[in-house]
Parts: C-alpha cells; structure tokens; sequence
C-alpha cells in the first residue's frame, strides 16, 4: 500500500501544502533567478523550514519540498561541484523531514489528522530551462532525453528517503511517460503525476488529460493523477476528465486564479475572489481526494481547507 493509499483509507481527504515561492517572496527573498525557490536551498536553508512548518500547523498533511527547479545542471551552472549540488538537492528532504518529525512530536499536532507526508518535489524539464517551457511543452527532446535528465535527480532524492515524489506541473505525456520508466527503476517509492492545464480538457500540450490519466493508469507506483499550477475555473471540468481515464486518486492544487508572465516572471491579473476554502470543497465533492494549493496561495487558503476537510 502506498503512502496516499494508507491516508485515504482512513481519511476522506488528504491536505496538500500551497505556494512556496509565495511564503519565500512574503519574508523577503528575490525569487528572480533560473534557480528559483531552489536558490533558498543555498542561501537560507532555514526560511524553507520555517514555510513548511507554517504550512503544517495550519493543517497540510503533506510538505512538497524546495525541489521544484534543484537539479544538478543549475547548480552546476551556478559553480557548484557535482557534489554539493547532490548535497543540496538531498537537503530539500531533509529539511521537510526534520520539520515534520519535529511537528509530529509534539501530541497536540496529532488530532483527528495523518502523520505528514514528505513529498519530494519533481519539477518539469521545463523548469530547468525557466523559459516558461512547462506552460507550453514543446521541449523537442525524445523521450530517452527526458528519461536522461530525470534519471540522476529522481535518485538522488529517493536516495533520501521522501515519503513519495511529487512530479508536478508536467506539461506534455511524454514527459510524464519518461519519469513513469525512471520510476521503475526503483519499485519501492511511489509518485504522483500532476499536469499543468491550458483549459478543462487539455493540459498545456494540448493533449486530452484523460488519455494522459489512461495512459497512467496502468502503474501501480503512480499513486494519484492530477493537476496543478492551473487556472481555477478549469480544475472541476478537469476531475471529471481524469475520472473517465482512471479510477486512482486524484489530485488537485491549482494557483490562485492569477496570470503568470513567464517572460518577466510576474503574477497579473487576480485571484477568483472567491473564498478559497470554498471553491476546494467543490472539488471535493467532484471527486478530488488530494487537494492544496500552487502559485499565490498561502497558509490561511490551506486553513480554509482544513475547516471544512477536518469534519468529514
């Protein structure tokens, strides 16, 4: 049984975190770098123990740790040794878990919830390139080539012991299908596939999600399909896609509502105005088992879940 499996077979509903990059920017770091929150990881390690913690106390279940834009080609990039880049990328991990562990411990945390998840963040190929590439999903690679820029990062962080991986916002299935094969290669960790959407049909490639959660559904280490880093207004149209392709869990955490500029790296736009708490209820209620927030939500959008997610 996997990690999502042994929660949701006691809880109606798993809590995910929300934006990380949100609480970094909040307590003042410039996010403006190819490495992104990433770069936290080099320079106040700390500050991302202290995101994860709120997240938790105000009800997530699961820590998606600073991995999203870690790879060893960035940090290279940056003059890093191969080895500290391994070093750092190993830290996301440790970090979320000693924050966890720390939280479990003290029995006030342990009410009427699960015992967290740590989930190790998988970002897009596109990510690493940060040229808005993971909104589009026309890398032009194979996918062996996707396979090969995968293949040392996923090990390197299951090598340090995450709960599950959490590969998000992938854009096209021949990415998903490339880190389905790395994923085989260690039959003991378990992931999530978790697509960015252009609509309620179609992720950002414009292929039809639920082929895509058709394609997925036949492998037992993908532990739940979904969606994040995605318009609101698509996310209920897109559950009931997914469910025409599968029956595993899914797994929803879209962004606030608001546009991302993937040239100058800036949110337009607002948010759908509407409480958050409430709309993820909606989601619920239309079949989606896993749900938190991506881009522009906080703390107190997971504190709007958790009131009503609690009482189930």
């Amino acid at each position: 049984m996997n990690p999502i499996e042994r929660i949701l077979a006691e809880y109606p509903l798993m809590i995910l975190d929300g934006a990380f990059s949100t609480e970094l920017e909040r307590r003042g770091c410039d996010l403006n770098d190819p490495l992104w929150s990433a770069k936290v990881l080099m320079e106040n390690p700390d500050m991302i123990g202290s995101v994860h913690e709120d997240y938790f106390k105000a009800g997530a279940d699961c820590a998606i740790t600073a991995s999203y834009q870690a790879t060893f080609a960035g940090f290279m990039r940056r003059g890093l040794t191969k080895q500290e880049a391994k070093e750092l990328i190993q830290l996301s991990v440790s970090i979320a878990t000693k924050v966890r562990d720390s939280f479990w411990a003290d029995p006030v945390n342990r009410t009427n919830r699960p015992k967290p998840l740590v989930a190790a963040s998988v970002g897009p190929y596109g990510a690493f390139v940060a040229d808005g590439s993971e909104y589009r999903g026309n890398y032009g690679l194979t996918r062996e080539g996707l396979e090969d820029f995968h293949r040392e990062r996923m090990a390197t962080l299951i090598e340090a012991k995450p709960d599950i991986l959490a590969c998000e916002t992938i854009p096209c299935l021949i990415e998903a299908q490339a880190i389905v094969n790395v994923l085989k290669e260690h039959p003991d960790i378990s992931a999530w596939i978790s697509f960015s959407a252009k609509d309620g049909t179609c992720i950002n490639s414009g292929e039809r999600i639920e082929d895509c959660a058709r394609w997925l559904d036949g492998y037992p280490q993908v532990a739940a399909i979904g969606i994040n880093c995605t318009a609101p207004e698509f996310v209920e149209s897109l559950i009931l896609e997914i469910r025409k392709g599968s029956n595993k869990p899914i797994i929803v955490y879209p962004n606030s509502g608001e546009q991302y500029d993937a040239v100058t790296k800036t949110w337009h736009g607002s948010s759908t105005g509407m409480c958050y708490g409430d709309i993820a209820k909606q989601w619920f209620e239309k079949g989606a088992k896993l749900i938190g927030g991506c881009c522009r939500t906080t703390p107190d959008d997971i504190r709007q879940i958790a009131l009503w997610g609690r009482e189930l």
